[in-house]
């Protein structure tokens, strides 16, 4: 069945928006894997020399030193105090411990990410969680509250270059799967779901008034890391040419470079295994002093400080000789800057994640949940040392006669909801044990 021409228009458009992205996601994406290709200004690396290009992926460094320290612990639903074990049972059930890792790079690498909810056909008791690619989708937003009017992703291979052969609508009420064939789009299947809302939960880094694609985390690194890059190869460059003795012959012609049996030398051969092989008595050899690289390291040093002072990373992440830091307090607060980003993206992200689950609770149980409403609880992007820690908290838990309940104390040491459950029970466990004893001892007094 082929689209109307209204729904044919809104694709277009979603797909004009994404190709529009496609080169900007293409760079950061090379930038992040270390594979961009170096631009040099064009005076001291000739093109033939290119193959001594070296880069240090200072990019990944920035997007892996967040995404592995935003670790989303629980949910809570609204007016509710404890956590929720449905929430938790969906979060378990799609990995996402581990997929919702992909989401915090793909974000932070390309400044925005996706996360879609429907129908799971083989376990209906838990609804589809799915990270889904950035490069794929693209949206049309209802600026004034703040949601989608629709999406679309494209995918698959195509005859025709930058053009997908498939795509998925996602909108308000309705679903549907396309392909292109020779005439346009055409429906192939459709889920009428009636929710009322896309399916589809948008996650942005550094989200800006009016602006819904979101900046990489890497945009003011980039510029840095090329920089860094140009006096690495150069370095290589000075490193084969001028870090090594270079010999001098005054007085030889190119007919004095041969052999025992005079058979020409070639050149570099003679360079390399310093054979001079001569028929001029007058001839003078030589070599010049070597040159002292520590320029190249010295400007290195700077523009690592330089992209530490912009991303609020300890310089020693940068491979920077520096002391290590000799308590917790002075290592937090050499990550001072780095920790509150995380706590500022958590926030964000856990509105997002909030309407994630809004979306799993309709699809499960057919009810809706407010999903602004449902409240996550991240572990402490910090690293304190577990002794410290620990110590404080007893402290405060103080026997149970101090500031904080036992489960509080257990939620400042970071234990997960499966870890206090299985504390309960193990309690309960040993207080029948105990109880057991006591009345055999009883017994036997008795």
């Amino acid at each position: 069945m082929a689209l109307t021409n209204e729904m044919t228009s809104l694709v277009q458009g979603l797909e004009d928006k994404l190709s529009a992205l496609s080169s900007k996601d293409l760079l950061n994406d090379r930038y992040y894997e270390g594979a961009q290709r170096l631009e040099h200004i064009g005076l001291a690396v000739p093109p033939e020399l290119r193959r001594f290009e070296t880069s240090a992926n200072a990019c990944r460094i920035t997007v892996d030193s967040v995404a592995n320290r935003q670790k989303l612990k629980t949910f809570y639903l609204p007016d509710s105090d404890e956590a929720s074990a449905e929430l938790r049972d969906g979060w378990d059930a799609n990995n996402l411990d581990s997929e919702s890792q992909l989401l915090s790079k793909e974000k932070l690498i390309l400044g925005r990410g996706f996360v879609s909810v429907g129908t799971n056909e083989e376990d209906k008791d838990h609804p589809l969680i799915r990270v889904e690619s950035p490069r794929e989708i693209a949206v049309d937003v209802d600026v004034r509250h703040r949601r989608m009017n629709a999406a679309a992703r494209f995918y698959g291979d195509s005859v025709e270059p930058g053009r997908a052969e498939f795509a998925t609508l996602y909108l308000p009420n309705q679903t549907l799967w396309l392909e292109r064939g020779s005439g346009g789009w055409n429906v192939v299947d459709r889920d009428d779901h009636k929710l009322g809302r896309v399916p589809l939960v948008m996650f942005l880094n550094r989200r800006r008034l009016g602006r819904w694609n979101g900046v990489s985390e890497m945009a003011d690194v980039i510029p840095l890391v090329d920089a860094v890059a140009r006096t690495l190869t150069n370095l290589q460059l000075a490193g084969e040419t001028h870090s090594v003795p270079q010999k001098y012959v005054l007085g030889m012609s190119k007919g004095d470079f041969v052999d025992k049996d005079g058979k020409p030398i070639p050149a570099w051969e003679a360079y390399f295994n310093a054979i001079w092989a001569n028929a001029n008595k007058d001839a003078k050899v030589g070599q010049f002093a070597a040159s002292d690289l520590k320029n190249f390291h010295e400007t290195t040093n700077h523009y690592m400080q330089l992209i530490s002072g912009i991303t609020g990373l300890p310089v020693r992440y940068f491979g920077q000789n520096t002391a290590n830091p000799p308590a917790e307090g002075a290592l937090i607060a050499d990550e001072s800057r780095l920790i509150q980003n995380v706590e500022a993206k958590n926030a964000e992200d856990g509105d997002s994640w909030g309407w994630v689950m809004g979306l799993y609770e309709r699809f499960r149980t057919g009810e809706w949940v407010n999903g602004n409403r449902i409240a996550t609880e991240w572990y402490n992007p910090a690293t304190p040392t577990q002794a410290q820690t620990a110590d404080a908290v007893t402290k405060m838990y103080a026997g149970g006669n101090g500031l904080l309940s036992l489960e509080s104390a257990w939620d400042s040491l970071g234990w997960s909801e499966a870890q206090k459950k299985r504390e309960w029970e193990r309690r309960e466990r040993e207080s029948r044990m105990s109880l057991t004893m006591l009345e055999k001892d009883v017994e036997q007094e008795l």
